[in-house]
């Protein structure tokens, strides 16, 4: 009779999607850095670099079959300091360091925010409607305050007229990450399906369009997306009350 020998679980991560998000997690990092060194231009291009990363890695580990829970959770801590601490702190060090302590209370709300905003990402991940966002996805919180600081930059604008728009700015993207505002994720976008021709002349005008001006159309963009939170819930509000009442009507 042969004894069957218990199967060894071996213990181990994905290495590549884990990579991209490493990379994401030293964007983060080195944003930080060079804005303590004065660099705000190339931390802020840090900071797109981790969005375009984080971007990467979970469908990389999608594609790959390589989805783990030790993937999840590190991502969540790459988007806490790519997307909570690394904006707050350079947008702290760019215009709020004369504003003593309300500038200190804005880089914080923004980085509470941030991390409030993935607590509840992960707890309700199960359960969530997949086409929303509940409250502003934190890198797009992060693109409005680097978006920011790089258009002003590249105008040359004077910080000292900006420092109350920019703790204005900071506070509300803390703020939008903790609310209830919808957002549209686009994970419902069947982006494998066939469309028209139309739709790639589209694409192919509105990423040249961005890629001759990212310092301003990234930035506006992310406004755009962010206003668009209210007026959608709005929207879905209006849409569940109509609901609602034709069902008391026919009731």
């Amino acid at each position: 009779m042969t004894v069957e020998k218990p199967s060894i679980r071996r213990r181990g991560i994905y290495l590549l999607p884990n990579l991209f998000t490493t990379g994401a997690l030293f964007s983060g990092f080195y944003a930080i850095t060079s804005a303590m060194n004065g660099h705000f231009e190339t931390a802020v291009i840090a900071i797109f670099i981790a969005m375009v990363l984080d971007g990467l890695d979970g469908r990389v580990a999608r594609l790959t079959n390589t989805q783990s829970e030790f993937g999840v959770q590190y991502d969540s801590l790459s988007d806490m300091v790519s997307f909570g601490v690394a904006p707050a702190l350079v947008m702290y060090l760019w215009a709020f360091s004369g504003l003593g302590k309300l500038g200190l209370f804005a880089a914080f709300v923004h980085t509470a925010g941030g991390a409030l905003r993935l607590a509840r990402f992960n707890t309700q991940v199960e359960t969530a409607d997949k086409r929303y966002f509940q409250g502003l996805a934190s890198p797009a919180a992060a693109a409005i305050l680097a978006g920011f600081i790089w258009f002003a930059l590249e105008y040359q604008y004077d910080v000292d007229y900006l420092k109350y728009p920019a703790l204005i700015l900071t506070t509300a993207t803390g703020l939008l990450m903790v609310s209830n505002f919808r957002y549209f994720s686009f994970k419902g976008i069947d982006w494998k399906g066939k469309v028209p021709f139309v739709f790639a002349i589209v694409a192919m005008l509105i990423i040249g369009f961005v890629m001759t001006q990212p310092q301003s159309m990234l930035f506006f963009l992310s406004l755009i997306y962010a206003a668009s939170g209210p007026v959608l819930t709005l929207v879905l509000l209006r849409r569940r009350r109509l609901h609602a009442r034709k069902s008391e009507k026919s009731a």
